[in-house]
């Protein structure tokens, strides 16, 4: 008996999964889609405990989870054990690799920061000259922004910059507290420009694959779900060439199982999605598959006091707020010592103070803490990671997963370019800080490790010449007409943007060219 063949499988369940189901679903597309964790359930496993009651004191096992400095003891049952998958990095080049197997992705997990990829990132090589440009310019790919920015409900203040493109905005005109303008203003001298942060508002408190986009798919009675599905190998027709399935291993039970597919859509996760074409020993062709691993330089700021904030003084209206400066550095200028760009994070806390910032303990720290609290005021990098032909990935076959499957080497690292962008960031903030008059208690010059962003990109690229990357502009395997990467690994340059409102647009375009070419019997 001939086995059934599905119309389109979907491998990863998170934004762009999620974002390929519902548009292929609406098209009228059955969809099949693996995952590799289980459904959430979150009334039935969470529980709410006090921290004297945990083993850990809320803090995780030791060693449990050591390159995943976001665990903790309430949190680490959401994070992938890397005794269960492990990976590898040389001692010298540590990389944090952050995963989440659970049907939905890291979706329910992300900060929500919505930023637009400009022409600064899509042609990103006419600028300075490293890399490649993208196939794609913001004009290709901006009506599907407005509609990506719709689902996610993205709030933000339109600023007509060209490097921080204006999107489809729930409109945020709030006030400034009187800390926040005094730094907008000491910005505005150094001709460095202080906005409103865009996030994604979501619904029901979440902004995730699981409740904006997935529901729309099932709705249609379109889609299948099946968790727990460990996908080892993409299968190739051999007359043909092109895939035509997947064998995969239940979690639970390992039984390994068959399934065919007209399509198939790849959207695992960066590294994941990779790793299973490194297994499946497809689509690279043009040598790129595996390379230009990137991200962006997080950790590196500075921690400062508003002094009149200070003993429980604040007047009203002084404290509270955030903002987000876009990247200003090497627009109609070059800057010295590095090429591309830093976007920074802006916290103004009427709440505790971090004890970190302060040189005693004891005692006299507690009423340091009982001074300083409600004063704080600190500032984060989100820096452009250069995607280095080096920074690449390999299948380490010696060393397997709990289902045998062969795991990943990574070897990836920081240059000078992003040291001196961290300096004149560090600086650059100092200097605003001190404008505004605030106590500068920390400045903090080390980034870091790579991955640690959880924002990996880059390692199957997209291009036009099927010579330099693994995707068209269309997410299209160039190797394999009817195989299409929906997620990060398909980026060719990082940017200073979170990419996941560019993952979900990428994949809604994606998705919709792909309907096409299978209603026009072209895939």
């Amino acid at each position: 008996m001939a086995q059934k063949k599905v119309d389109v499988l979907i491998i990863g369940s998170g934004h762009t999964g999620g974002m390929a189901a519902k548009i292929l679903t609406e098209k009228g597309i059955s969809c099949t889609m693996l995952d590799a964790g289980p459904m959430l359930n979150f009334e039935k496993y969470r529980e709410m405990k006090p921290v004297h009651e945990l083993p850990y004191r809320g803090f995780d096992a030791p060693g449990r989870l050591p390159h995943v400095f976001q665990a903790s003891e309430f949190n680490a049952n959401q994070w992938v054990d890397e005794k269960v998958i492990p990976y590898y990095h040389p001692p010298e080049q540590p990389y944090n690799w952050v995963r989440v197997r659970s049907v939905g992705g890291r979706s329910p997990f992300w900060a929500r920061q919505s930023f637009r990829l400009s022409d600064y990132e899509f042609k990103c090589k006419d600028h300075d000259g490293f890399g490649e440009n993208w196939p794609l310019s913001l004009k290709d790919v901006a009506p599907y922004y407005s509609r990506v920015e719709e689902i996610f409900r993205v709030t933000g203040h339109k600023d007509g910059l060209p490097q921080y493109p204006d999107g489809n905005f729930v409109e945020d005109n709030s006030p400034w507290s009187g800390a926040m303008q005094r730094f907008v203003d000491a910005g505005e001298k150094l001709g460095v420009p202080v906005t409103k942060p865009r996030s994604s508002l979501g619904k029901d408190g979440l902004a995730s694959s699981l409740n904006l986009l997935i529901p729309d798919a099932v709705a249609t009675g379109k889609l299948t779900t099946i968790p727990n599905a460990i996908v080892r190998k993409i299968t190739v027709d051999k007359n043909s060439g092109l895939a035509n399935g997947v064998i995969f291993i239940d979690r639970h039970s390992h039984r390994e199982m068959v399934l065919k597919a007209r399509v198939i859509v790849l959207a695992a996760g960066t590294l994941e999605s990779t790793r299973l074409l490194l297994l499946s020993d497809i689509c690279n062709s043009s040598g790129a598959l595996g390379r230009y691993l990137s991200d962006q330089t997080y950790g590196a700021g500075i921690i400062c006091s508003v002094p009149e904030a200070r003993d429980g003084k604040a007047p009203p209206h002084l404290m509270g707020g955030g903002a987000l400066i876009p990247r200003f550095r090497n627009l109609d200028t070059k800057a010295d010592g590095f090429i591309r760009g830093y976007a920074v994070n802006v916290s103004c806390s009427n709440g505790p103070f971090d004890g970190r910032a302060l040189p005693f303990y004891g005692k006299e720290l507690e009423q340091k803490l009982q001074s300083y609290n409600g004063s704080g005021f600190s500032t984060n990098i989100m820096g452009e990671a250069l995607g280095h032909y080096e920074n690449h990935v390999t299948l380490n076959k010696e060393v397997v997963d709990a289902w045998g499957i062969p795991t990943l080497n990574i070897y990836t690292k920081y240059t000078s370019n992003e040291t001196n962008m961290t300096k004149d960031y560090v600086d650059t903030m100092a200097a605003m800080a001190e404008a505004a008059g605030f106590e500068i208690l920390v400045k903090n010059y080390e980034f870091n490790p790579p991955g640690y962003s959880i924002h990996e990109q880059g390692t199957a690229r997209m291009s036009d010449d099927p010579k330099k990357g693994v995707v068209n502009k269309w997410n299209q395997s160039h190797d394999m007409k009817n195989l299409f990467v929906a997620d990060a690994s398909v980026f060719v340059s990082a940017g200073w943007q979170n990419p996941t409102i560019t993952m979900c647009t990428l994949s809604m375009r994606a998705s919709e060219y792909l309907a096409e070419e299978m209603r026009k019997g072209n895939v």
